[in-house]
């Protein structure tokens, strides 16, 4: 019985493996020009912009698009929209 459950968690570990692999594969990664155009753009006209241009680079990084313009259209990127602060307030700008 323990071997069979041995078997079953081995196997099980192995085919989560597969499909994380996949799932990080299918996420292509931008250029590495990317992220800083689209946050220079993105942060021109901020207040603080070391501040924008920090917080945007790490949403960039990982939602791998920015939203058009300098303020707004966060529909056009659900992942950079949808991230959050400790605080539940918007972490990108």
């Amino acid at each position: 019985m323990k071997l069979l459950f041995a078997a079953f968690l081995l196997c099980s570990l192995l085919l989560c493996s597969t499909f994380m692999e996949l799932a990080t594969a299918a996420m292509p990664t931008p250029p590495s020009s990317f992220c800083p155009s689209k946050c220079n753009e993105r942060c021109k006209k901020a207040a603080v912009n070391d501040r924008c241009l920090k917080y945007c680079g790490i949403c960039c990084r990982e939602c791998k698009c920015v939203p058009s313009g300098t303020y707004g259209n966060k529909h056009e990127c659900p992942c950079y929209r949808d991230k959050v602060n400790k605080k539940g307030k918007p972490k990108c700008p």
